[in-house]
C-alpha cells in the first residue's frame, strides 16, 4: 500500500466544494436561486429538492419566482419556504410563488457572517481530518516497511504543505463571501 497525496486532495477539494455550496445558501442581500437548494417539497410522499418541482427564476435582482411544474404543489413549495430558515415571506398568486429579498439590516449581516465564517470553520476541520487519516495510512505503510523514512517525511510535509493550502483557499472563500455581505 503506497500512500499516494493526490487522493487526499481530490478529498480536500470535494471538501471545498462543499464548502463553496454551504456559502452559495446564505443569501447576499440579492436574489440568488442557489438559496432554495436545500429545501425540500414534499411531493408523492417523497422530500424532493424544490429545484426538481419547479422552474426558478430571477426577474429583477431582488426578486425570485417560482413556478411548479405541477399546479397542485403550490402550497407545499409555500409551507416548505416558510418552514425553511430563509427568512423570507412567500407571495403565492395562484400560479407562482414570488420571494422579494430585502435590503439587509447591519444586524443580519454580522449573523450571515458568523453563520459563513462557522462554514469555513467546518470545512477546515474537515480539511484537517483528511489530513489525520492521511498521517496515520503513511505511519501505517512506515510500520510495514512499505516505505523509509524519509519517505515518510516527504509525504508528510507534502502533506501538511497540501492541508494549509486548502485551508488559505477557505479563507479566500470566506474573506470574498464577507465581503459580499458587509457590502451595502
Amino acid at each position: 500500500m503506497s500512500v499516494d497525496v493526490k487522493n487526499y486532495d481530490s478529498k480536500m477539494l470535494k471538501t471545498i466544494e462543499v464548502v463553496k455550496a454551504n456559502f452559495a445558501s446564505v443569501r447576499a442581500g440579492r436574489a440568488n436561486a442557489g438559496v432554495l437548494d436545500r429545501i425540500m417539497v414534499e411531493y408523492y410522499g417523497t422530500p424532493t429538492p424544490l429545484n426538481q418541482v419547479a422552474a426558478v427564476s430571477t426577474p429583477d435582482p431582488r426578486t425570485l419566482t417560482i413556478q411548479p411544474w405541477d399546479a397542485s404543489l403550490l402550497k407545499e413549495i409555500e409551507k416548505a419556504i416558510q418552514m425553511s430558515d430563509l427568512g423570507i415571506n412567500p407571495q403565492n398568486d395562484g400560479r407562482l410563488i414570488r420571494l422579494s429579498f430585502p435590503q439587509l439590516t447591519e444586524e443580519r449581516r454580522k449573523d450571515l457572517t458568523k453563520q459563513v465564517k462557522k462554514y469555513a470553520e467546518d470545512g477546515k476541520v474537515a480539511v484537517r481530518n483528511i489530513r489525520r487519516d492521511a498521517m496515520d495510512d503513511i505511519k501505517a505503510a512506515k510500520k510495514n516497511s512499505e516505505i523509509t523514512e524519509d519517505d515518510q517525511k516527504n509525504l508528510e510535509k507534502e502533506l501538511q504543505d497540501l492541508t494549509d493550502k486548502r485551508c488559505k483557499d477557505i479563507d479566500e472563500l470566506c474573506g470574498k463571501k464577507e465581503q459580499e455581505l458587509m457590502a451595502v
